[in-house]
């Protein structure tokens, strides 16, 4: 049987992220947010283009589009296939798309550690908010949630 979408998702999502920070998604919180007519998934193959079937996928995104606006819910690439320039290449058809969609602006929202903050500006977004104490830890500390905006047409 061929990988499905959500299997690539899942696939990498358990390679990417670092159970400590319990920020991965379950498979039905997965399958139930693609349920949605506006939550949206893509894939990205090693080549930094969408992949043309789910098992080539080595970099995934989930955005959710709203009037306007979308906000990138999960984005991951495999550590394997990282500093190659795949997640700089997956948010530039995320933005494709939003603009496509009619969005004038992409928002997303991490954990204040996280090492993807130095891509993230580098392509253009900046800190627009913070969410003081968000994310529990599993030793209970607390951890603030940085939020992102990108103008898209500015980028």
């Amino acid at each position: 049987m061929s990988e499905t979408p959500i299997d690539a998702i899942m696939r990498i999502m358990d390679a990417a992220f670092d159970p400590q920070w319990g920020e991965a998604w379950t498979r039905p919180q997965i399958e139930s947010a693609l349920q949605l007519a506006n939550t949206l998934p893509t894939l990205v193959a090693a080549t930094g283009t969408r992949a043309a079937v789910p098992g080539e996928a080595v970099g995934f995104a989930i955005v959710r589009a709203a009037p306007g606006e979308e906000e990138i819910l999960l984005i991951a690439v495999d550590p394997r296939e990282r500093r190659k320039g795949l997640g700089r290449s997956l948010i530039a058809i995320l933005a494709t798309d939003a603009r496509r969609r009619g969005a004038d602006k992409l928002f997303l929202e991490m954990r204040e550690n996280n090492p993807a903050r130095s891509l993230y500006e580098a392509v253009g977004f900046r800190q627009i908010g913070r969410r003081k104490d968000y994310y529990s830890l599993g030793d209970g500390a607390r951890m603030d949630a940085i939020t992102f905006g990108l103008d898209l047409d500015k980028s």
